[in-house]
């Protein structure tokens, strides 16, 4: 083992509150020797299990493997939570260089012949081993995951696919980078109440922030934070100014120069259709979906296709409503990208009778967070209390723990709520320590969970309520449910835990969540005025129930031509001018000219930053069709807090990780499984 002397312990040893890592002790120039180190210690550690002169068995080879890798599991995850979170120039040449070292890494493992021939005669006796059902799972995920690395190639292709895989890590650590530097990088800076018009009190006070943390002369600022940009686009009544920040936010990544990505997503789509084929499928999207619920792209297209037929012919009716309006107000012009939001604003204001702007105030982030932890404890009977002044990986940072009802610590949870230049755009779920129940080398009996949540709200000016949009708080509440997934797993093994299920599944927990947000109970507990404590009114609260599907077709033409891009993307060969390929599928979808993807390819940080969700931007809408039935049992039972079938939920869903086939653990839930219909009816689509 390569001597600990030469790196900072507190990267390996986590002596804060509760188990946490102490972030005020590391600095940046301490991850390149703590990687060294580690990669050092893990490889010393897999060659031993490789090299064990008595026969496999399930111990010595399996559980050996789980607990292996320690010291690269605790550097890896506060520095890619840096990486995403709060990087900097450093930060980023260091993931530039550490991204294809680990691929590197993980390629020579999952290419070892002498481990792979241990885990493969395991796998060929696996019914005379007497495994538990989760055991069977754990040993399926180590055999499938070594196939799937290449461990049945030949030498040269091992080395070919080595070769590939570190490209990719490199391409996809620097896509990301060059979305976070065209975000960074460009603000509309206004001041006159003319380029004000419209503007919302909340949102000023958001651009006023977000103007005193550029430095700018200017008393406001327009950026392309998702909690800044959207409001704009939805209250700015100077189109022009629309039109500009618009195009600014659709173009990040395609602007020219060295943050362009379009051709790294070409060499992406070249390497990943050259990865697919070495692995003897007929294309990447094939290999992605084998280890799914959906198992092929054409299940995949089918729910897509039917969904977007659905939805186009609403946002057509959508469309021709909004033009009317424009009409009505005496303007000439069609309806463009970025007249959408502002016009359909005002016809929700029409239709039923409220704004975004009056709801706002009643959506204080503190209460909204009341409320998810509030949600929890009726649910699963686990209670959040923050940890004053225990400090997180930045200032902003919050830290819980989380106890059952007799009072056991369960996990730690990190909130990191407010926007910041750097941190990438989005919001997430990640860990830094997941539950478990094996001994580790140090003696340690199993590890608390330790998760987070990033997102990407507009800080409020000081003294001031962040607020936020009913958008902002579903995000709130989906991280959270992503999070529960990690804090109230009760597993054994480390690969089978918590959010470590197929892709297709893993974003059922999250979705599902989503729904307790809009329960009357909740809204009239928690959506209290931030000015006079008071609860929203009843007429209120009555017409954003009334609206939930209101401007559907707009979300779902913006979210589903997205998914199809991503599978015309990976389910074709040779792609030599992506966008060619962006503008052919829109076009065969007709695609109306008034709305756009969500993430266009250049920006399409799910696909194209990493391979997490690369043909597999689908899973949202797959995991949809089980949230709107799953959520159907409560509602069917006239009580959203039903205590059984909450016990089920966490039992079978919440809890069970990987460790049971998701279908399996939906029927043990549910007793069936669903057909399209509660998620075409949640989403006002039939």
């Amino acid at each position: 083992m390569t001597s600990h002397s030469a790196a900072n312990q507190a990267l390996f040893q986590w002596t804060g509150p509760n188990g946490l890592p102490q972030f005020d002790a590391v600095k940046d120039s301490d991850f390149a020797p703590a990687f060294d180190v580690a990669l050092a210690n893990h490889e010393a550690e897999i060659e031993a299990i490789a090299g064990n002169a008595e026969a496999a068995t399930f111990v010595n080879t399996i559980v050996a493997l789980e607990i292996a890798g320690d010291e690269l599991s605790r550097v890896s995850s506060i520095f890619w939570n840096k990486a995403g979170s709060n990087t900097n120039e450093t930060i980023q040449a260091l993931e530039r260089e550490i991204a294809p070292k680990m691929s590197r890494h993980y390629s020579k493992i999952g290419m070892n012949a002498q481990l792979f021939a241990r885990i493969d005669a395991l796998w060929e006796k696996r019914e005379t081993l007497g495994l538990t059902t989760e055991e069977k799972r754990v040993l399926e995920r180590h055999w499938k995951g070594f196939v799937r690395s290449g461990a049945k190639l030949a030498k040269d292709r091992q080395e070919r696919l080595a070769a590939i895989n570190e490209q990719l890590a490199g391409l996809g650590a620097k896509f990301g980078q060059n979305v976070l530097a065209d975000e960074k990088n460009w603000s509309l800076a206004l001041s006159s109440d003319e380029e004000l018009a419209g503007i919302p009190a909340f949102l000023r006070d958001a651009m006023a922030s977000a103007a005193k943390e550029k430095g700018l002369d200017a008393a406001y600022a327009v950026t392309l934070s998702r909690s800044i940009i959207e409001p704009f686009l939805t209250f700015s009544e100077r189109r022009d100014l629309r039109e500009q920040a618009f195009k600014a936010w659709v173009a990040r990544g395609a602007n020219g120069g060295k943050t362009d990505n379009i051709d790294i997503v070409k060499q992406t789509l070249a390497l990943r259709e050259e990865k697919a084929g070495l692995l003897g499928y007929e294309s990447f999207a094939a290999y992605k979906l084998d280890d799914t619920m959906a198992k092929t792209p054409q299940a995949v297209n089918g729910l897509l296709t039917t969904v977007w037929e659905k939805a186009v012919a609403r946002a057509r009716e959508e469309e021709a409503e909004l033009a009317d309006l424009i009409r009505e107000e005496g303007r000439n012009h069609e309806v463009s990208p970025w007249d959408w939001r502002h016009y359909a604003e005002k016809l929700r204001a029409q239709k039923f009778n409220f704004s975004e702007a009056e709801l706002k105030p009643y959506l204080q982030l503190e209460k909204i967070i009341d409320a998810c932890f509030d949600v929890a404890t009726r649910l699963f009977g686990v209670h959040a209390t923050e940890m004053k002044g225990v400090t997180g990986y930045h200032p902003d940072v919050r830290v819980f723990e989380i106890r059952d009802d007799k009072g056991a610590l369960k996990a730690m949870f990190l909130g990191d709520y407010f926007a910041r230049p750097s941190k990438r755009s989005g919001a997430w779920m990640s860990s830094f320590q997941s539950q478990h129940k094996l001994t580790l080398k140090n003696g340690v009996q199993g590890e608390l969970p330790i998760i987070y949540n990033v997102c990407n709200f507009a800080k409020p000016a000081e003294g001031k309520p962040a607020l936020l949009s009913l958008d902002d708080a579903r995000t709130l509440f989906h991280e959270f449910g992503h999070a529960l997934h990690g804090m109230l797993s009760d597993v054994t093994y480390p690969s089978v835990s918590g959010t470590g299920v197929s892709r297709d599944f893993v974003e059922l927990p999250s979705q599902l969540y989503e729904h307790w947000l809009t329960v009357p109970e909740i809204l009239s507990t928690y959506a209290l005025h931030f000015e006079t404590g008071q609860p929203m009114p009843k007429a209120l609260l009555d017409k954003v129930l009334a609206a939930q599907t209101f401007n559907a077709g707009f979300s779902t033409v913006e979210y589903t031509s997205s998914a199809l891009v991503d599978m015309a993307f990976h389910n074709r060969s040779k792609v030599s001018d992506p966008m060619a390929v962006q503008a052919e599928v829109l076009s065969s979808l007709s695609m109306p000219q008034s709305l756009v993807m969500r993430h266009a390819t250049p920006h399409f940080q799910h696909v194209f930053s990493g391979d997490g969700y690369s043909a597999g931007y689908y899973s949202y809408m797959w995991s949809e069709v089980l949230d709107a039935d799953a959520f159907a049992a409560f509602e069917e039972s006239g009580n959203p807090f039903n205590a059984e079938l909450a016990r089920k939920l966490k039992e079978n869903i919440y809890s069970s990780g990987g460790s049971v086939d998701p279908e399996a653990a939906y029927l043990a839930f549910r007793g069936k499984m669903p057909s399209p219909d509660a998620m075409l009816k949640k989403r006002g689509l039939i």
